[in-house]
């Protein structure tokens, strides 16, 4: 047997954030990161940096916004973009790949901007979308991971202050709900699988927050999460604040999981 090492992370400009990247990859050699908010056009995306520091990678991004990609230390098979129903196939932020014989979907779901806004809306669809996109492609009794920046904090344990921060697009009962249904195509959250009840603990610092970090003024927006064969594996899960404590960061951090196969 052997271990699987996933790990997933907001960059929030990929070609900004090489000089934590590419140290992480030598560090941790995980099996597969994936990315998200990349935020550069396929044409402009560094392949060769981390082809040197011995990924393949995937990617779909459109230039200023969205992005998503996938690095690997094994070449994808069964590559997709975007969903493929009748709305925008949004393919900067949805992509798909199996590695090393497990099926990975890295999405990076939409904000919503503000509850009242056709922009939450659109949130609220999308979720529901990215259930019919798991119910039509995969299996809940078959090994599947689904990662990325879900802009959701599932529980009052994944903010800083749940009574303030009540209502907002990413912590209210309806991105909840729609978080639910999709989780109920056999999805576990592998980290509260192994934190069940361990508060703060967070994958999102708001730059626009003074002293984010040291206050300890986070959310927990960042997942993985796994089909039953593969929780029933999982080994761990963490999350690491080196990269949102280094030089010029992304305003997330790394979730890191380990999976026995």
């Amino acid at each position: 047997m052997g271990t699987f090492r996933i790990a997933t992370y907001n960059v929030n400009s990929v070609r900004s954030r090489l000089h934590i990247i590419i140290p992480w990859l030598g560090e941790h050699r995980p099996d597969v990161l994936c990315l998200q908010e990349t935020k550069v056009a396929d044409g402009q995306f560094p392949q060769a940096e981390f082809q040197t520091a011995g990924y393949q990678a995937i990617f779909r991004g459109s230039g200023r916004y969205n992005g998503v990609a996938i690095l690997s230390r094994e070449r994808a098979e069964s590559v997709h973009t975007g969903l493929p129903d009748d709305g925008p196939a949004d393919e900067d932020r949805l992509i798909a790949g199996v590695f090393a014989g497990i099926p990975v979907v890295n999405t990076y779901v939409p904000q919503g901007r503000e509850r009242e806004s056709a922009h939450f809306a659109y949130k609220l669809a999308w979720f529901s979308r990215l259930r019919d996109f798991f119910t039509d492609r995969y299996r809940p009794d078959a090994p599947l991971i689904w990662c990325g920046d879900l802009n959701v904090a599932p529980e009052p344990i994944d903010v800083h202050n749940p009574k303030r921060l009540l209502g907002h697009v990413c912590f209210t009962p309806e991105v909840w709900e729609a978080f639910a249904a999709v989780r109920s195509q056999g999805f576990t959250d592998i980290f509260r699988k192994h934190h069940p009840a361990e508060a703060g603990q967070y994958t999102f610092f708001d730059y626009r927050v003074p002293k984010a970090v040291e206050r300890g003024l986070g959310w927990r927006v960042d997942h993985i999460l796994a089909t039953a064969p593969l929780a029933a594996q999982s080994l761990g899960c963490d999350i690491d604040m080196n990269p949102r404590l280094a030089e010029r960061p992304s305003d997330h951090t790394i979730l890191v999981a380990d999976f026995l196969t």
